[in-house]
C-alpha cells in the first residue's frame, strides 16, 4: 500500500528536487517527491494529511550521540543548563554549590546505607569566583556514605573522602590523573577512565544504569522529541561485551521503537590497548547482527579529555589558565597501529579529539596508513574538532578526514572558552565551521547528547549564529549558512556513517525518514531555529508523536 504524506513545505536537501509538497512512501522507503498529481502517478494511493500546517526535512542524522544521556532520568541530574527529559519535562537547572549540596542531600536520603550515591551533569567551570569542586565541598553532604559527581563532559568526576577511603584511593597511587592539590593531597577530583574507574563501587552503579534496553529506550525517546530519526551510540560496548548484542537487537529492531541506531565500539577501555587486529575481526564480524534499524559499521577511539575540564592535549601555547592536565590516552604509536589494523579491514574509525595536538596525530596517522592501503572512501572522522587549526583542515581536506564539529560548547562553554581555557584569539577560531568548508573536509554537527541535548535545532543554531549567553558573537567569521548547517544536520552526518545512500535526504529510494517541524530551518530568522518547535517524526514511513510537555 502507497502512504501519500502531504505539508506545507518538503525540504528535501536533494539539490535537484530541493521542495515539494507531497511525499509517497511504500514499504518504509521513498517512492516520489514532488507534488500531489505527481505521487498519486505511482497508483492507488491513501493521502495522509495530517501534516498539512507542517514542514517535513529530512530525520536529522545525529552522528555522535550516546544512550548514556538516559543518565539525565535514571541517576540525580545537577548541570548548570536544564536538560530535556523523554517525556517532554526537564531538569531543574543547578546554578551554585550550595544548590548542589541540597540536591545531593535529597538524594543521599532516599538511599539504602552503604550504596554510592551516583549523580550526573555538574561543571565546576561556571563557578570562576569558587574554589574548583573538591572533596571538601562533597564531604558536606556526606561523611560516610561515598559520593561520585560525574562532570557534564563525561571525563572528570569529583568524589568524597569516603569514598576515596572505600577505594584505598590515595595521594601515593600510581594511576594518572588522581587529583592533588598544591599540597600534594587529594583533591577528590578523578581525571579520565583510568582513574575514575579506581571508585569501583560508584563506577560500577554507572555503568549499571547504562546497560540494558531502558537506557536505549529512553534515548530514541529523546531523539523523537528532537527530531532526530538516526543516532550513534558512540561509545558502543559489543566488542567489551558480547551480551549486550541480543538487547540492542531485541531493541531496536523492535517496530516500536522510533530511530535508527549505529553503533561505533569502543576496542578496548579508554587508556588501554588491545590486539587490535583481533579486535578488527571481531568488529567486521558484528556486521552480521546488522539491519535496516542497527548497524555497526566502524570503530570509536577515544584520544584525549575534555578542553572545559583541561584534559585535552593542546599545541602550544597550551591553556590560557589553569593547570595543563592533558593526557594522550593512545601513545602515538599505539594510535597508528589501531588505526592501521581498522582501516586495513574497511572499518570506520572516529576518533575522539578534543585538543589540537591530539587531533595532529590522528590526521598523521590517517596519512601514514593512507601511503601503504589506499581506501578512497575511508571517511575517517575527526569527533569534537573544536581546537583544529586551519593548517590542519587543509590537511585533512586532502586526505578525506571528516569532521565533526561539537558546535554545542559556543553555547555551553563558549564564554567560559574565551575567558579561561582559550583565551579570546582561538576561541574564536574554534568549531571552525566555515573554514571546514572551505578545505572541502565532509561536516556535520553534533550534539555529544549526555553532555549536551540531543537535537539539531540547537547545533545548527549555533554554527549560524555563534552567539554565547553573554551575548558575544564568538567567531563571526566562522559562521556558516542556514542551509549549509541543515546539510550538516543531515546528508552531512549521513555521509560520515557510510549511509548517504539511505538517509539525509528525502529523496526515492531512501527510508522514508523526516522530521516533521512547525517550520522551516531555511525560512526563520537565524536566530529562531533553536525554538522551532518539533511535531515528531516519521522511521521508515511510521509516524511517532514527540511528547510536548514543556520539552526545550
Amino acid at each position: 500500500m502507497i502512504t501519500i504524506f502531504t505539508a506545507r513545505k518538503i525540504v528535501t536537501m536533494n539539490p535537484a528536487n530541493p521542495e515539494a509538497v507531497a511525499v509517497a512512501v511504500r514499504d518504509g522507503r521513498i517512492l516520489c517527491v514532488g507534488s500531489l498529481q505527481e505521487c498519486l502517478s505511482w497508483g492507488e494511493a491513501e493521502v495522509d494529511e495530517r501534516f498539512a500546517a507542517h514542514v517535513l526535512v529530512p530525520g536529522f542524522v545525529e552522528a555522535h550521540g550516546h544512550t548514556m544521556d538516559s543518565a539525565s532520568e535514571l541517576m540525580p541530574f545537577v548541570g548548570y543548563y536544564p536538560y530535556p527529559l523523554s517525556d517532554g519535562s526537564s531538569t531543574p537547572a543547578i546554578r551554585s554549590y550550595e544548590e548542589l549540596i541540597d540536591r545531593l542531600k535529597a538524594e543521599d536520603a532516599t538511599l539504602p546505607p552503604g550504596e554510592p550515591l551516583v549523580a550526573n551533569g555538574f561543571d565546576p567551570i561556571y563557578f570562576p569566583q569558587l574554589p574548583r569542586l573538591s572533596k571538601r565541598e562533597l564531604d558536606q553532604v556526606s561523611t560516610t556514605r561515598p559520593v561520585f559527581v560525574r562532570h557534564a563532559s563525561g571525563h572528570l568526576a569529583t568524589v568524597n573522602t569516603a569514598l576515596l577511603e572505600a577505594d584505598g584511593i590515595t595521594k601515593d597511587s600510581p594511576t594518572p590523573g588522581v587529583g592533588r592539590d598544591p599540597d600534594g593531597e587529594l583533591s577528590g577530583e578523578l581525571q579520565e577512565a583510568p582513574a575514575m574507574m579506581l571508585a569501583k563501587g560508584a563506577f560500577t552503579k554507572m555503568m549499571a544504569a547504562s546497560a540494558g534496553a531502558e537506557p536505549i529506550r529512553i534515548h530514541a525517546a529523546m531523539c523523537r522529541n528532537a527530531g532526530v530519526t538516526t543516532s550513534t551510540e558512540l561509545v558502543g560496548m559489543l566488542l567489551i561485551d558480547a551480551g549486550q548484542i541480543q538487547v540492542w537487537r531485541d531493541t531496536v529492531d523492535d517496530p516500536a521503537f522510533p530511530a535508527r541506531m549505529v553503533l561505533y565500539n569502543l576496542p578496548t577501555m579508554p587508556g588501554s590497548t588491545a590486539d587490535y587486529a583481533a579486535v578488527a575481526d571481531a568488529a567486521v564480524k558484528l556486521r552480521e547482527i546488522e539491519s535496516d534499524k542497527l548497524r555497526a559499521p566502524g570503530i570509536k577511539l577515544v584520544a584525549d579529555g575534555s578542553i572545559q575540564g583541561w584534559t585535552a592535549v593542546m599545541l602550544e601555547p597550551g591553556y590560557y589558565t589553569g593547570e595543563d592536565h592533558g593526557l594522550l590516552l593512545f601513545s602515538p604509536e599505539d594510535l597508528l597501529a589501531a588505526v592501521r589494523a581498522f582501516h586495513a579491514r574497511k572499518l570506520n574509525v572516529h576518533c575522539h579529539c578534543n585538543g589540537n595536538a591530539t587531533g595532529q596525530v590522528f590526521v598523521d596517522a590517517i596519512e601514514e596508513v593512507l601511503r601503504t592501503d589506499a581506501w578512497l572512501d575511508h571517511r575517517h572522522v575527526l569527533q569534537h574538532s573544536q581546537t583544529t587549526t586551519a593548517a590542519q583542515y587543509r590537511k585533512m581536506g586532502r586526505l578525506g578526514i571528516c569532521a565533526n564539529i561539537f558546535t554545542n560548547h559556543i553555547w555551553y562553554w563558549g564564554d567560559q572558552h574565551y575567558e579561561q581555557t582559550m583565551g579570546p584569539e582561538r576561541a574564536r577560531g574554534m568549531w571552525a565551521c566555515r573554514t571546514a568548508l572551505e578545505n572541502r573536509v565532509p561536516l556535520s554537527f553534533h550534539s555529544d547528547s549526555g553532555v549536551t541535548p540531543i537535537g539539531h535545532r540547537m547545533t545548527m543554531w549555533c554554527a549560524v549564529n555563534r552567539v554565547t549567553p553573554s551575548g558575544r558573537v564568538l567567531g563571526e567569521y566562522e559562521r556558516i549558512t542556514p542551509y549549509e548547517a541543515l546539510h550538516a544536520a543531515t546528508i552531512g552526518g549521513a555521509f560520515q556513517l557510510h549511509m548517504d545512500h539511505e538517509i539525509g535526504s528525502i529523496e526515492a529510494g531512501k527510508f522514508a525518514d523526516f522530521a516533521v517541524l512547525d517550520a522551516s530551518p531555511l525560512d526563520v530568522e537565524p536566530m529562531a531555529i533553536r525554538d522551532i518547535g518539533v511535531w515528531g517524526t516519521v522511521v521508515g514511513g511510521q509516524v511517532f508523536e514527540a511528547a510536548h510537555s514543556g520539552a526545550s
